[in-house]
């Protein structure tokens, strides 16, 4: 009876299909997953369509929407409609944002001296829909980095040469823009908004005010310690649980759909308690 409601497809930085993802996550003993592609809702009618067919698992409507921030801040939207017309015009604005993030990546990397050519990372989809993982492949496929980790640790993670800057949405506006499509916006992997103890707390709480349903209070790279302090944290603040293992397929292989590194184990009852009251 287990759950998984962070993954990725093809239709942003993941390497499954949305038919292979509904799949793979059945045949892994999942009952419930949700497709959260980043700012995009394109994946998600193809994997409905999979999970009916199939039988056996539920798929929950998502997006995982980039904010600006000093670290690094995602909103989880889940059970939207993705053709809500407000929804769909904020995507619209950020894929061309992305767009734009695109062939400024391109221009960061020739000024460090390297040579990749647009096609080289067009194969993988287009520009709207393409992030820093497959510039990280066109860089080990040109032999100048021997992973993608390596790719994000010199020249691609946060802070470094080749990583614009600038995000297109504040957190408050991807919170308003779920909100919009009927649906619920929790924060993502809490460690990696470059915040700790009251900080985070106050900026959580702020969130809240914004409309914020709840937090991502299991997840593949988090501490036990970490796992129960934001838990706590959802509880003092009034805020509901959410939970998943950020699945990418190969472009993540250490981590498994539901599991993690292995040590991952998100209940049923994390799925019951985010849809009640809905």
């Amino acid at each position: 009876m287990q759950i998984d409601m962070h993954t990725h497809t093809t239709f942003s930085d993941g390497t499954k299909t949305p038919e292979e993802l509904v799949k793979h996550a059945k045949d892994m003993g999942l009952r419930v997953i949700a497709i959260t592609d980043h700012d995009t809702a394109g994946g998600l009618k193809r994997g409905q369509n999979t999970a009916q067919k199939l039988g056996g698992i539920t798929v929950v409507n998502g997006v995982e929407l980039s904010a600006v921030s000093l670290g690094e801040t995602h909103i989880l939207g889940y059970f939207i409609d993705p053709e809500e017309t407000h929804f769909n015009q904020v995507i619209s604005e950020v894929q061309g944002f992305r767009e734009k993030r695109f062939y400024q990546t391109l221009e960061l990397i020739e000024k460090q001296g390297m040579v990749i050519h647009s096609d080289d990372i067009l194969k993988y989809g287009e520009p709207r829909n393409l992030g820093r993982v497959h510039f990280a492949k066109a860089l080990m496929e040109k032999g100048y980095v021997k992973s993608i980790d390596e790719g994000f640790q010199k020249y691609l993670g946060r802070g470094k040469p080749c990583c614009p800057k600038k995000q297109r949405l504040a957190a408050e506006d991807a919170i308003a823009a779920i909100r919009s499509a009927g649906g619920d916006a929790y924060l993502a992997h809490l460690h990696l908004t470059g915040l700790a103890g009251r900080d985070l707390f106050r900026y959580v709480k702020e969130l809240k005010q914004f409309g914020l349903s709840g937090l991502e209070g299991y997840y593949t790279d988090y501490t036990p310690a970490m796992q129960d302090a934001y838990q706590s944290m959802a509880h003092e603040l009034g805020l509901k649980i959410s939970g998943g293992s950020d699945f990418h397929g190969d472009n993540k292989p250490n981590i498994e759909i539901g599991r993690g590194y292995g040590n991952l184990n998100i209940p049923y009852a994390v799925y019951e308690q985010m849809r009640n009251g809905r």
